[in-house]
């Protein structure tokens, strides 16, 4: 059972790794662009190597929640997947929409999007994986200041 453990946790720990490196690579210059640096931010928006410890941190935390989560079915279970391949998916894109192709309304609705479906992992599977629940629960919480900065940029830009 413990090397299961650590097989899962692998494999999401690498999913969600590649999830932010494939995100980078979408948003092409991201913060450092002159778009960006125009914008009209939110008196609250972190410091730039805030985001890269946050996310670091989150998908760390979000792959041992995931293994915890993956335990309880059988491997590979397709309900599962299909939500951690939504997640990532609009992960990913929302980088993409933002950054690079500056949607930020369509960028609005996906990072809505993707906090309710965090929301939902957090609250729907709550029984399922007690206290292991504290794992997603910095994925929620980022995402809710994704959501209100992003929001700020549309709303005021």
């Amino acid at each position: 059972m413990e090397n299961n453990k650590i097989i899962r946790f692998t494999i999401f720990l690498c999913i969600n790794i590649l999830a932010l490196g494939v995100g980078v690579l979408l948003m092409d210059s991201g913060q450092t662009s002159p778009w960006y640096a125009s914008l009209n931010k939110a008196p609250w928006t972190p410091e730039g190597w805030v985001f890269s410890v946050a996310w670091i941190s989150i998908m760390i935390a979000f792959a041992v929640y995931m293994t915890a989560l993956s335990l309880n079915y059988p491997f590979g279970f397709k309900p599962l997947i299909k939500l951690y391949a939504l997640q990532w998916f609009l992960n990913i894109s929302w980088n993409f929409l933002f950054f690079n192709q500056h949607l930020m309304l369509i960028a609005l609705v996906f990072i809505i999007s993707l906090w309710l479906l965090i929301g939902y992992f957090t609250f729907n599977y709550l029984k399922t994986v007690k206290y292991y629940t504290l794992f997603i629960c910095p994925y929620l919480i980022w995402m809710t200041i994704a959501t209100s900065l992003n929001a700020y940029i549309v709303f005021n830009n």
